[in-house]
C-alpha cells in the first residue's frame, strides 16, 4: 500500500496527476508511465517535433510537473520519427526586437532561462535520452544522466552560425563534457558532431541501432528501478551535480549575454540569411 500524505496531513496540496499534466502539455509531448518509469515523447500532430514559442514557454512547466509527481522515478525523454527536434529559424519570433512589447521580450528571457533551469533543478530522478535522429536543441539530452542516441544523430549548436550567441544552455553543456578548446571550435564552427563522435568525446553515453533505441533506454530505466528508492534519488543527485554547478556558476552569464546581444542587434533569433553560408573554418 502507497502511503497516501492526505490522509496524515490536514490541508495537504497535492501535486498535479499524470493525467492532467499528460493531457495539458498533449500538444507537444506525448507522455505514457509504467512501474514508475515515465516517457516524454516529443512530438507535433504525431510526427517529429517543430520547435515553436508556445512549446517553448511550456518546457519549464512540464519538468516542473514532472519532477514534483511523486509517481515518477525515472525519466525518458525522446522524439518520434527520424528527427530530435526540427524548427524554422524564424519561427520563434519574425518580428525585430525593437518592434516587440518589452513584456513579450522578458517572457521569451524566462522561457530560456528556466526551461534549463528546471530541467536541472526540478528532476530530482535518473534521467535518460533517447536521441531518435538529428535536430536541435539537444542540450536536454545531453544533460540527461544516460545520453542513448541512434548512428545519424548529431549534436551541434547553431547559434553563433546565425547570429547569435551561444546562452541558451546547449554551448554550456558542450563546455562541461567536451573540454574548452573543442567546445569553442564546436561552438564558432557550428560542425554537426556525429553520434559516433560525441560518444569518442564523452558527450553520449551510447549509440544504439534505431529499432533497438527505446527499448534500450527502457532497459536502462528498469535495472535502474530494481535499486531502492533511495540509491536512486542519491544516484542521480551525484552524477547531475556537474550540471548543477554549471548552471550556479555560468548559465546565467550566458543567458545574460545571450539576452544583451541579441536585444542589441534588435533581434531576438538568429538571422537565417546566415545559413546561405557555406563557409566552415573548423
Amino acid at each position: 500500500m502507497t502511503w497516501n500524505p492526505a490522509q496524515e496531513w490536514a490541508g495537504y496540496v497535492p501535486p498535479t496527476p499524470f493525467e492532467e499534466y499528460s493531457r495539458r502539455y498533449a500538444e507537444f509531448f506525448g507522455m505514457s508511465r509504467r512501474d514508475g518509469i515515465i516517457e516524454a515523447r516529443m512530438h507535433t500532430d504525431d510526427g517529429p517535433y517543430r520547435h515553436s514559442p508556445a512549446a517553448h514557454n511550456a518546457w519549464a512547466r512540464v519538468w516542473q510537473d514532472i519532477g514534483n509527481d511523486p509517481e515518477n522515478q525515472v525519466l525518458i525523454v525522446t522524439g518520434t520519427g527520424d528527427k530530435w527536434m526540427t524548427g524554422d529559424a524564424k519561427g520563434l519570433n519574425p518580428k525585430p526586437a525593437s518592434d516587440l512589447d518589452p513584456d513579450h521580450i522578458f517572457q521569451r528571457m524566462m522561457d530560456g532561462w528556466k526551461h534549463i533551469e528546471s530541467f536541472v533543478y526540478n528532476i530530482d530522478i535518473p534521467t535518460i535520452s533517447a536521441v531518435n535522429g538529428p535536430g536541435v536543441h539537444t542540450e536536454f539530452a545531453l544533460l540527461c544522466d544516460v545520453t542513448l542516441a541512434v548512428p545519424d544523430a548529431d549534436f551541434m549548436d547553431p547559434h553563433f552560425w546565425l547570429g547569435s550567441p551561444p546562452g541558451d544552455g546547449h554551448g554550456m553543456a558542450l563546455q562541461t563534457l567536451m573540454g574548452q578548446k573543442r567546445a569553442a571550435a564546436a561552438i564558432y564552427g557550428a560542425k554537426p558532431i556525429p553520434a559516433s563522435e560525441a560518444l569518442e568525446l564523452g558527450a553520449i553515453s551510447d549509440v544504439v541501432a534505431r529499432g533497438d533505441l527505446l527499448e534500450k533506454a527502457w532497459d536502462i530505466a528498469r535495472f535502474i528501478m530494481k535499486r531502492p528508492r533511495y540509491a536512486r534519488w542519491a544516484t542521480h543527485n551525484i552524477v547531475s551535480r556537474p550540471w548543477k554547478k554549471a548552471i550556479a556558476e555560468d548559465f546565467g552569464f550566458h543567458m545574460a549575454h545571450q539576452m544583451l546581444a541579441n536585444v542589441a542587434s534588435k533581434s531576438l533569433v538568429p538571422d537565417p540569411e546566415l545559413l546561405a553560408d557555406p563557409g566552415r573554418p573548423f
